[in-house]
């Protein structure tokens, strides 16, 4: 006859965090902890350690009358509707987290149907975004975000995204000739940030740095006034070392 292993401490463990996550769960509107024992019939003792790390894992959260709800963390595992909101909530955290290292408005952009689209981005007062003077779509041969987007793309790509939205002169930096352009975008190694020093606006200087999540085109840029423009090429790379969270937020 086969033995029949005892279960071990860490099996025990995770029933107990799922037991504790799914009475978490049916309170929409909080439990305290004194009721979460009592529905999972765990010790006090235990239950706090227990939720301590839940907490710290994000699993649950502790609102402002000590009761508990469920974190980021634990939405993020679902779908629909509440897990989009979760996720654009935690790209939001990380944005603002990188424009307060590197001391400039952050932004994350997209190629979607054909179309360049900032998704989102973090601003303050001391680190004011673009004054999109021009619409984005129309200006991604200028724009540190365009350029980025554009060197994901094959030549057919890029092709069509110029026959929709022609070269224009927006300052006397912009390249306006297809071929100086491509051969500008052909020449930009992966690993280095896309700059854009006044092409798209006189007074701003920008920097991007491509984001692969499956197949998907983006990019993550940030952009500062030219007072500040000895500051680019580190601010850049400090963002350019700290991608890949992000990264790792468009793919969940």
């Amino acid at each position: 006859m086969a033995l029949k292993p005892e279960p071990t401490a860490p099996f025990h463990s995770v029933q107990y965090a799922l037991r504790v996550l799914e009475t978490v769960s049916r309170h929409g509107g909080g439990v305290t902890d004194v009721q979460i024992a009592r529905e999972t019939g765990l010790p006090v003792a235990h239950l706090s350690s227990l939720l301590l790390m839940l907490r710290r894992e994000g699993y649950v959260e502790q609102v402002a009358d000590g009761a508990y709800v469920i974190g980021d963390s634990l939405v993020l595992l679902g779908s629909g509707l509440t897990r989009r909101e979760a996720l654009e909530g935690k790209l939001q955290e990380t944005l603002t987290e990188r424009r307060d290292s590197v001391g400039a408005a952050v932004y994350i952009s997209r190629y979607i149907d054909g179309e360049v689209k900032i998704t989102q981005f973090a601003d303050g007062p001391r680190t004011p975004k673009v004054n999109e003077w021009v619409d984005f779509r129309s200006a991604a041969h200028a724009s540190a975000v365009g350029k980025c987007l554009l060197t994901q793309l094959d030549q057919n790509g890029r092709r069509d995204h110029l026959s929709r939205h022609k070269i224009a002169r927006l300052t006397s930096r912009t390249i306006t000739n297809e071929k100086v352009l491509f051969s500008k975008l052909d020449s930009q190694p992966p690993t280095v940030p896309v700059l854009d020093l006044q092409e798209y606006a006189v007074g701003t200087v920008c920097a991007a740095v491509p984001l692969t999540a499956g197949a998907a085109v983006g990019c993550l840029a940030l952009s500062l006034p030219i007072e500040h423009a000895h500051r680019l090429r580190s601010a850049a790379d400090t963002l350019n070392r700290r991608a890949a969270p992000v990264v790792l937020s468009l793919a969940i």
